[in-house]
């Protein structure tokens, strides 16, 4: 294979798309977050998924977990719940079956900022998405996304 593969070139041609589209996106709901809830993109998903948390069976994450989830290594998950919790948006909690281990869970104040910012988060997604439909070189992906199922 060399570097001028035609395989190749469509495949990063691909992957630029891709990462044009997400930072589109990305950037566009973060103006948004931030204009009118004070959130960046990080803190709402991480405040999301954290709300998603459940007192059953493999309910409450793990800080690996919680990073893979919002895309950040640990250490940055570490500095961002921290920040959070500093805010009074989460709680920090020892694990009740193994005192090593610490939970992290949404306060009722996280929870309220969150709820309160979803139809923004969906909002901006919805205009980022279809703006970015209008360019020929994104629509596959935006179409991509629109369909895609994730399963349960």
């Amino acid at each position: 294979m060399t570097a001028t593969d035609p395989a190749l070139t469509a495949l990063a041609q691909g992957w630029c798309a891709l990462s044009l589209l997400h930072g589109k996106i990305e950037a566009h709901v973060e103006r948004a977050l931030q204009a009118k809830h004070g959130l960046s993109v990080r803190e709402y998903s991480l405040l999301d998924v954290l709300n998603r948390q459940h007192d059953g069976e493999g309910g409450h994450l793990q800080m690996k977990q919680v990073a893979d989830a919002v895309v950040l290594s640990q250490s940055a998950t570490t500095r961002l719940v921290t920040r959070l919790e500093e805010r009074g948006l989460l709680a920090r909690y020892l694990c009740p079956t193994d005192r090593r281990g610490i939970y992290t869970d949404v306060s009722e104040t996280g929870a309220a900022l969150l709820a309160e910012a979803r139809p923004t988060n969906d909002a901006a997604l919805r205009e980022a998405l279809d703006e970015a439909a209008l360019n020929p070189e994104l629509a596959p992906l935006v179409n991509a996304v629109e369909t895609l199922r994730v399963a349960a």
